[in-house]
């Protein structure tokens, strides 16, 4: 009786520790490819023209970009000076980009509403997104930088505010 108790007891130890060691294999690969949606927008018939006069797409490489150096958080968002939207049409508004330190936001500005359509962060940035009926918000951060960028129609029609913190 007591050497049956023994193998049951070493095969229920075999066996738990190969369950566990197969589900950390698989956690591992499954975070690692985890799905990231599509960051960039496609190229149409009416960006071409744009893009041969001053590419609205163009991002300047990491190299030549202004390096931020430890600031304090502000308590208010504040406009960021510079960022100026590229306003291309599209069939239910304006479609407008906003360029910051952490990334490049696009909007679908309507009348009374927006639309997400794309948010692509920087190299060394990471973002979160927010919606909800009456506001978006995207949120680059990069150690403890954060940039801001909300997209708000409560009130009236879509207005962006940029803010660093």
């Amino acid at each position: 009786m007591r050497r049956g108790l023994v193998h049951v007891l070493a095969w229920l130890l075999a066996t738990g520790a190969a369950v566990t060691l197969s589900w950390w294999g698989v956690h591992t690969v499954m975070v690692q490819t985890a799905y990231d949606p599509p960051r960039a927008l496609p190229v149409t018939a009416a960006d071409t023209t744009t893009q041969a006069l001053g590419s609205p797409t163009h991002r300047p490489s990491p190299s030549t970009r202004p390096s931020r150096g430890p600031t304090a958080p502000a308590p208010t968002p504040t406009r960021t000076p510079g960022p100026s939207p590229t306003t291309p049409s599209s069939a239910s508004g304006q479609v407008k980009s906003y360029d910051t330190d952490g990334g490049r936001v696009v909007f679908d500005l309507g009348a009374s509403s927006a639309t997400l359509v794309s948010a692509t962060p920087g190299a060394g940035w990471s973002m979160q997104v927010w919606k909800t009926q009456t506001w978006i918000r995207v949120e680059f951060s990069s150690g403890t930088d954060r940039v801001s960028v909300m997209c708000t129609w409560h009130d009236g029609p879509p207005h962006v505010e940029i803010g660093n913190y």
